[in-house]
């Protein structure tokens, strides 16, 4: 069953409303505490054994300066993303904005097709690069371990692209909603 759009961006999606969604009071509190943290939302890209690109989307990211500047970033264990890490040792790291909400819940699987489906890349040494994102971050895999459900994924930034991103996309309980610089309201 289709049903009609079911996103702001207009996509329609199938199936209407998650079936598997859990109800709030049924969900583990952890899981709950973490969705009343807001989340900036990017899509970590790389390279499959096979020279397939793949990607996924992650909200549960953090960038630590120093010499190097590392990123740390929790990924699914048996994502086919992890597999492209781990394998390759290199990603990269595309932070959204507010226009791509198509883009996150595609890489997240929420369509039922090829994530890269109508996604423009351009191939580089550290993985696919989303054309469309222009803030990103080449990266190389300095270590992991389990944690909690996921593995968190230590990498170097080696080289970082800052375009422009005035309302960065952000995940906050469920749902994505935006944030940016105050306007004044008399200008």
């Amino acid at each position: 069953m289709t049903t009609g759009p079911s996103n702001e961006d207009g996509w329609v999606r199938h199936g209407g409303p998650d079936p598997f969604l859990t109800p709030e009071e049924k969900k583990d509190i952890s899981r709950r505490l973490r969705g009343r943290l807001a989340s900036p939302v990017s899509v970590w890209t790389a390279w499959a054994r096979d020279r397939r690109a793949v990607g996924l989307t992650v909200s549960s990211l953090m960038v630590g300066e120093g010499d190097p500047a590392v990123i740390l970033g929790l990924v699914g264990p048996l994502s086919d993303l992890w597999e492209a890490v781990e394998a390759s040792g290199r990603f990269i790291v595309h932070i959204l904005g507010t226009d791509d909400v198509r883009l996150s819940d595609q890489m997240a699987g929420r369509y039922p097709d090829d994530p890269f489906r109508g996604v423009s890349i351009i191939e580089a040494e550290a993985g696919p690069v989303l054309t469309g994102i222009e803030t990103r971050a080449a990266c190389t895999l300095l270590g992991h371990r389990p944690l909690g459900w996921s593995q968190l994924v230590e990498g170097r930034i080696d080289s970082v692209e800052l375009g422009p991103v005035e309302r960065p996309l952000v995940h906050y309980r469920s749902g994505y909603v935006s944030t940016g610089p105050r306007r004044d309201p008399d200008a």
